[in-house]
């Protein structure tokens, strides 16, 4: 099955992608190269908006598993995504690349409060829009946030960076004989837990037929690779 080409997507980063080498934090020659791979893949003629985690900074489930309620914990959580999300843009903007940052949880002091007509038209402007506060909501993840704003924005795909160069069976850090995907289903991904994202991201693509594309984001050029049709990725579609 040849992999297809999107013009609109969503690129959906963890924190932990922010880090670099560290262990926390945000490592300024990481984001600058991930800054790099994003204008890149604008370069080539695609419109892009993005969401960032927070794990670097905060993590609401940890917080929660140590007894912080977890409401709190997750706005927290929150909080930490529209850290990241202005490193991004800083780095964007310092490329040249117009950039808006909106907050699920209205901040105007620092960015634009999230309005959905407003971010469609910064993309039809060539913009790139930078999703942060996940949905506003605690008890949902910045992967479901991921999967919504895609499916507002009508994005043709969601592109998950990340560490490795697809979906396994197992762990590939961990397991050797690791079987990498090139296709799946989305049922399969939810039969097996797959782990690709939370089980409500993954409906919300499935039911939005919204293709996930997971791609390793710290190889040099892999995103605007993938993006052309080439490079090594899995994705996730209503067929395998």
């Amino acid at each position: 099955m040849t992999r297809p080409r999107f013009h609109r997507i969503l690129l959906k980063l963890s924190g932990e992608a922010l880090m670099g080498d560290g262990q926390f934090g945000i490592d300024p020659d990481t984001v600058a190269g991930l800054a790099g791979e994003v204008a890149a893949a604008k370069a080539a003629g695609h419109e892009l908006c993005l969401v960032v985690g927070g794990g670097n900074i905060f993590r609401g489930m940890a917080a929660s598993a140590k007894g912080m309620d977890r409401a709190s914990a997750d706005y927290m959580g929150m909080l930490a995504t529209v850290m990241n999300a202005l490193a991004v843009q800083n780095a964007l903007e310092k490329l040249g690349i117009d950039t808006r940052v909106q907050s699920a949880i209205p901040m105007s002091s620092v960015c634009e409060p999230y309005v959905r007509r407003r971010a469609m038209r910064h993309m039809e402007k060539g913009r790139i829009v930078i999703f942060a506060a996940g949905t506003g909501n605690p008890y949902f993840t910045t992967d479901t946030a991921a999967a919504l704003r895609a499916a507002e924005m009508g994005c043709d795909a969601l592109f998950k960076g990340t560490s490795v160069d697809g979906v396994y069976d197992a762990d590939p850090k961990k397991v050797p004989t690791a079987k990498r995907y090139d296709h799946l289903d989305f049922h399969r991904v939810l039969a097996d837990d797959l782990k690709v994202m939370d089980g409500a991201a993954i409906a919300l693509c499935r039911d939005n037929k919204i293709p996930i594309v997971v791609f390793n984001i710290r190889q040099p050029g892999n995103l605007a690779q993938v993006l052309a049709g080439q490079g090594t990725a899995t994705i996730v579609s209503t067929e395998e």
